[in-house]
């Protein structure tokens, strides 16, 4: 006869889960995978938990693709933005350099 040993997670484990899920966008099965638990059990911590969230109405981000759209939009503007400031940090330097103190 195999003993299996009983893992027990703390409350402020499972709530983090429950924000992975609930906050964070992560999907069900994503958050049991990268906290190495059975989805069962982030689905048991929800309904115990967060009785108002309904998993099926959350849905994943990459599968709309209007928001897919605003997503790389917003990242396109962030990419140029960064591109700008980066090219006036070599101007600065290069400048700072040439001076003589």
């Amino acid at each position: 006869m195999t003993v299996r040993n009983r893992r027990y997670f703390s409350r402020v484990f499972k709530l983090g889960a429950i924000k992975m899920v609930t906050e964070q966008g992560y999907t069900i099965n994503e958050a049991a995978r990268r906290l190495e638990v059975d989805r069962k059990c982030v689905t048991d911590w929800i309904a115990r938990l967060a009785p108002g969230f309904d998993p099926a109405k959350s849905h994943d981000p990459a599968e709309d693709p209007k928001a897919q759209a605003d997503h790389l939009r917003q990242l396109r503007r962030e990419n140029d933005r960064l591109k700008l400031e980066n090219a006036i940090l070599k101007k600065a330097a290069a400048y700072l350099a040439r001076e003589e103190p």
